[in-house]
């Protein structure tokens, strides 16, 4: 097992272990063993615990000594069977239950041996029952310790035992994530919908200047955009380095963790989500496989790769789970482009795989003719959502970086580049195709529209209609009609300068003819890549009709490349950012927008780039996070700042609220990293973030009596 997968030290196992402590020692219960049993023990250690805790037993990093006093503190005065029931169904961490009982009872007989305990004539036995009878001497090992191997025992403290939630967590139907209960948080952004709004209103504008932490968890360093997922009472997070927790949602106290061993070329990606279904955790992988892991044990129940990760493809959203599939977008830059893929979630096996290219001789090709290896990108870099009603999943697509080819029409064909910049609506049971619609063609600004794909309701002409609403990063935000992909309207929030005009009844696009590139000149284009909106998530509430906007202003000149060189687009050019014409320097933006009257409700401007995803609620709190590592609470009615309070690290997530035993908190996961704090630095110089970060999970509460 590798360092990075271990899932703690020995020392904190042994507090929880099960295993009574003997008041004192006689020769007849003491354990024994054998030479033989503890040299074959020696093999299995060398090959499945010497990676992380030493050859020579000493410890790691992250693993703690096995012999001396360490393994005498630990095990010292504890039957036999605490120690092989824990190494049995705890190790190695990426696969535990791995050893059998006769290799287990081999490690455990070596590990005796490197502490002092003599062998003896008979094995260790592997039943549990025998083992429960035989008790581990302690300070075999540790000359100066106070007290010997036989000597008595200081009657133990009776410890504190906290219930656990996961021994009552109830299996997820698909009618819990069609309608979760308020205080659940079963999907990426909470509901099938992807409104990302909570109901729950304990935590309102009256009294959320006095929420404070409830607890804190720290995560693997790295960049880290999970949204964790909350049911019954435990938190499930992802975090750099592919490490699942699950947490109690109330203590903090770790529950179970699981590691997915990673190739040693493969490059760790950060993830958006997770998903729940029945009995299953649904978790991507950074070498691009979809593992179902048992939510009650974090074991493996089924481990799918999906792509190969040689070839550049990368996995950052998370998973969709329904009817009875789980869909899982893929981005990158690899030749031949993209997919969406579906496993049947009972069993792990492919039910269907889309490409996110059209395909040369298929309807939608408009590639230049080029082949289909010759076509690149199509990403999809978030979850998809889900209407049950309709049962049709929507899904959001990225542009391509490789523009050269398509930067020209070439006669004869079309060079819209389908299916970049579009939403895709998909039967999630067949993998059917039933609609798309192209937001723009040939994008040659990487100003995709691949986010959120909010399933909401407005008047239309005088009738209430079922829409997806989806923005790019120009900040444009789009609606069609959610069954048949018809073009509704269009809204521009003023960040961009290369649409003039939006046809009111088709949604096509005039294009700026002064930002289109191919004419070796510089051209000034806004927003930049990072986007004036981005993968940080808005928030809606259906009640106000009002869409809560993270976004930042800044714009970026393309300039040629120089001769030879590929440029960050192969159209021959490469970006840099820069601050929008006439910038009073402030970049981030959080806008309050009505949809049904089409206007800003309130517009909030401040100098530090937002980094999360928005979290609207009941108790009219709007919550966000910033590249000043400041997360604050505001009234979602005005826009004015209610609370606030400094983190460890940049805020880099969507924030999320649950409800247990009737009591509300506020989560969000902090690793600064990925696209939205790398964007922005150059342009606030002055905000310093601590240089060796600290990626964590904060829990915030109210205080007792102020939660009414």
């Amino acid at each position: 097992m590798r360092v990075r997968e271990m899932v703690g030290v020995l020392l904190a196992a042994a507090t929880t272990a099960s295993g009574a402590q003997a008041s004192q020692f006689n020769s007849s219960n003491m354990v024994t063993y054998t030479a033989e049993q503890a040299a074959k023990g020696k093999d299995v250690y060398t090959k499945s615990c010497a990676s992380c805790h030493g050859e020579n037993l000493s410890g790691g990093e992250f693993a703690s000594a096995l012999k001396g006093i360490a393994f005498s503190s630990n095990w010292g005065g504890k039957t036999a069977d605490a120690l092989v029931t824990y190494l049995r169904t705890k190790m190695p961490p990426a696969n535990p239950g791995e050893l059998g009982p006769d290799q287990t009872a081999q490690v455990v007989a070596f590990l005796f041996e490197q502490n002092g305990i003599a062998p003896g004539t008979a094995e260790l036995p592997t039943d549990t029952a025998a083992l429960a009878l035989l008790q581990i001497p302690r300070g075999v090992t540790a000359r100066s310790a106070p007290m010997m191997p036989l000597s008595p025992l200081a009657p133990p403290m009776k410890p504190v035992v906290l219930p656990n939630p996961l021994d009552h967590i109830t299996s997820v139907s698909e009618e819990m994530l069609a309608n979760p209960a308020p205080g659940e948080w079963l999907v990426w952004r909470r509901t099938y919908d992807d409104q990302g709004f909570s109901p729950l209103d304990q935590i309102n504008r009256h009294n959320v200047s006095d929420l404070r932490v409830k607890w804190t968890w720290s995560l693997p360093n790295g960049p880290n955009e999970e949204t964790p997922l909350e049911h019954d009472g435990v938190l499930f997070v992802e975090s750099y380095g592919d490490k699942v927790q699950a947490l109690d949602a109330v203590s903090g106290n770790l529950l179970w963790q699981y590691s997915h061993e990673l190739p040693p070329d493969a490059r760790p990606m950060q993830k958006r989500n997770l998903a729940i279904y029945r009995d299953k955790l649904i978790v991507p992988t950074s070498d691009d496989h979809l593992v179902a892991l048992s939510v009650k044990t974090g074991n493996v129940i089924w481990d799918t790769p999906l792509v190969d990760y040689k070839k550049g493809y990368q996995i950052t959203g998370g998973p969709l789970v329904a009817k009875g599939k789980v869909m899982q977008g893929i981005g990158g830059q690899s030749p031949g482009g993209n997919f969406i893929v579906a496993l049947e979630v009972e069993t792990g096996k492919e039910a269907w795989r889309f490409h996110t290219i059209a395909q040369p001789g298929e309807p939608g090709d408009s590639w230049n003719g080029l082949p289909a290896e010759k076509r690149n990108g199509a990403s999809v870099w978030t979850a998809g959502s889900f209407d049950p009603e309709l049962g049709l999943a929507y899904f959001g697509v990225g542009q391509t970086y490789d523009t050269g080819p398509v930067l020209h029409r070439v006669e004869g064909y079309s060079n819209d580049g389908l299916f970049t910049d579009s939403t895709l609506a998909f039967d999630p049971e067949t993998g059917k195709l039933v609609w798309y619609f192209q937001h723009v063609h040939n994008d040659q600004w990487d100003l995709d529209w691949a986010f959120e794909q909010q399933v909401i309701r407005l008047p239309v002409e005088g009738a209430s209609r079922k829409l997806v609403l989806t923005s790019g990063k120009m900040g444009i935000y789009e609606a069609m009609d959610a069954a048949t992909g018809k073009y509704i309207f269009s809204h521009d929030l003023g960040l961009q300068n290369v649409v003039l005009a939006i046809d009111p009844q088709t949604g096509e696009k005039t294009i700026n003819p002064a930002v289109v590139v191919g004419d070796g000149r510089p051209h000034t284009i806004c927003p930049h890549p990072g986007g004036g909106r981005n993968w940080i998530a808005t928030s809606y509430s259906a009640r106000t009709k009002i869409l809560y906007i993270p976004m930042n202003e800044a714009c970026m000149d393309l300039i040629p490349a120089a001769p030879g060189q590929r440029g960050n687009l192969t159209s021959g050019v490469n970006w840099f950012i820069r601050e929008r014409s006439g910038s009073d320097g402030k970049i981030g933006r959080l806008e309050a927008f009505n949809l049904e009257t089409k206007k800003a409700v309130w517009i909030d401007r401040q100098r530090a780039p937002q980094t999360t995803g928005m979290l609207d609620t009941a108790g009219g709190v709007v919550f966000a996070g910033s590249f000043d590592r400041y997360f604050k609470a505001y009234d979602d009615s005005t826009g004015e700042t209610l609370w606030q309070i400094r983190l460890n690290d940049v805020p880099n997530a969507c924030p999320i609220t649950y409800t247990v035993n009737g009591r509300q908190y506020v989560a969000v996961t902090v690793g600064s990293g990925g696209p939205i704090p790398g964007t922005y630095p150059v342009l606030v110089p002055e905000i310093q973030n601590p240089p060796d970060h600290g990626a964590e999970i904060w829990v915030f509460e109210l205080p007792e009596g102020k939660n009414k």
